[in-house]
């Protein structure tokens, strides 16, 4: 097992879950780097973590700006040292609640943009920090939208699946080489993304961020490595149920994107 990280980076820091998620950190005493593309906002977020007593940098970018990108990560690796957890959570959703036809095919693919080539260029800049170290941990924040049809949200759906696809591909190629990628649904959070949509009109039962947070948090000390390139739902696991069912999961290889096989003697198998 990878040392458990001191130093995580967090897209979309300046509001919603990944303000609880770089405040919730730094409590536990994590230094954090804070990206993001409103300065204010930012450097809001930031008094909030520098309160915990913990080292915090900030770095404005839009994560689909590739020069913006790598200024950002490299600024945010020598202000804390290094970067050993990277928090892919910046993510947008279509505006309005349509189907694929209904909804303009720029729209679709501004979504799919955001947040997929987001988490490939934050990724790929930081991986090789992390190779160089010697290991570190990338959870990418997703959704039970990735693996499961819907009637509206394509864009959103189809990001989330392409998403989850990143994650494998990150465990196959550089789980040997002490990186560990994981995929977390935060479930149902209250945020100003997810309070508009139809889907939730009249919801009571919220996911409460502090799990998002804990689930988060035992990644980064690498309680479930064993499990890399798995899909979690803050809400519905924790570190404790996952390795009670530890030896479950990898025997049915369960939590992986994959391709439901008809038997045994399926000749795709």
């Amino acid at each position: 097992m990878t040392a458990p990280c001191e130093r995580a980076l967090i897209t979309g820091a300046s509001r919603g879950i990944g303000r609880e998620l770089a405040v919730g950190l730094a409590e536990r005493g994590l230094a954090v780097g804070l990206l993001a593309r409103d300065p204010g906002a930012l450097d809001q977020v930031a008094g909030e973590c520098r309160a915990h007593g913990v080292p915090v940098a900030v770095a404005a970018a839009d994560v689909v700006d590739r020069d913006a990108v790598g200024t950002a990560v490299r600024a945010v690796n020598d202000a804390l040292g290094g970067i050993d957890l990277l928090i892919n959570n910046a993510g947008v959703i279509e505006r309005t609640d349509q189907d694929f036809l209904q909804t303009s095919i720029d729209e679709t693919w501004r979504v799919v943009e955001v947040n997929v080539l987001g988490p490939m260029l934050v990724t790929h800049t930081v991986l090789p920090l992390m190779l160089r170290a010697d290991g570190g941990r990338v959870v990418n924040l997703n959704s039970g939208a990735g693996y499961k049809a819907m009637a509206s949200y394509t864009g959103y759906a189809v990001s989330k699946g392409a998403l989850a696809r990143l994650t494998t591909q990150l465990d196959a190629q550089f789980r040997d080489q002490g990186v560990y990628a994981f995929d977390v649904a935060p479930g149902h959070v209250k945020t100003e993304m997810t309070t508009p949509m139809p889907m939730h009109a009249g919801r009571t039962d919220w996911t409460p961020p502090e799990v998002v947070v804990e689930l988060v948090a035992g990644i980064g000390e690498g309680r479930l490595d064993e499990l890399a390139g798995r899909y979690f739902r803050a809400g519905a696991d924790t570190v404790e149920s996952l390795t009670a069912r530890r030896g479950e999961i990898i025997e049915q290889h369960a939590r992986v994107l994959d391709l439901a096989l008809i038997n045994t003697n399926d000749p795709l198998r």
